[in-house]
C-alpha cells in the first residue's frame, strides 16, 4: 500500500515543481535601456548572473527531458515536451538579455577591457 501510494504522488509532485519552474519565468525581457546606467563592475556581474541561469536552466530541460513517465499516466509525454519546449524559450530570452548586457559593456566598457 505505501508503495503503490508513493507512486501516484510522484507525477502530482513532478507536476506541481514544473508549474513552479514554469511561472517563475514569466514576464521577463530583454530592456538594453536599464543597463546602460549601470557600472562595469555591475554589468560584469549581470553577464555572470544570467551565465549562470542560463546553465541551471539548461540543466532543468536536460532533467525533464530525460525524466521518464509512466505509460499509465495520459498525456504525460506531451506535457514533458511542453516544459521542455517552456525551458528552450527561456533559455533563448536569458540569452536575448545577455547579448543586450554584452553589448552596453563591450560599448561603455571598452577602455577597460584590457
Amino acid at each position: 500500500m505505501n508503495l503503490i501510494s508513493t507512486t501516484g504522488s510522484a507525477p502530482v509532485l513532478l507536476a506541481t515543481v514544473f508549474l513552479v519552474a514554469g511561472c517563475s519565468s514569466i514576464g521577463r525581457t530583454a530592456d538594453p535601456a536599464k543597463y546602460e546606467s549601470m557600472s562595469c563592475t555591475e554589468l560584469n556581474s549581470a553577464v555572470g548572473s544570467s551565465a549562470s541561469d542560463i546553465s541551471q536552466t539548461a540543466i532543468t530541460r536536460g532533467k525533464v527531458a530525460n525524466t521518464r513517465v509512466p505509460r499509465w499516466l495520459p498525456g504525460g509525454s506531451r506535457v514533458k515536451m511542453a516544459v521542455a519546449n517552456r525551458e528552450t524559450a527561456r533559455i533563448d530570452r536569458l540569452k536575448q538579455q545577455q547579448d543586450a548586457v554584452v553589448a552596453v559593456r563591450a560599448y561603455k566598457c571598452a577602455s577597460s577591457a584590457g
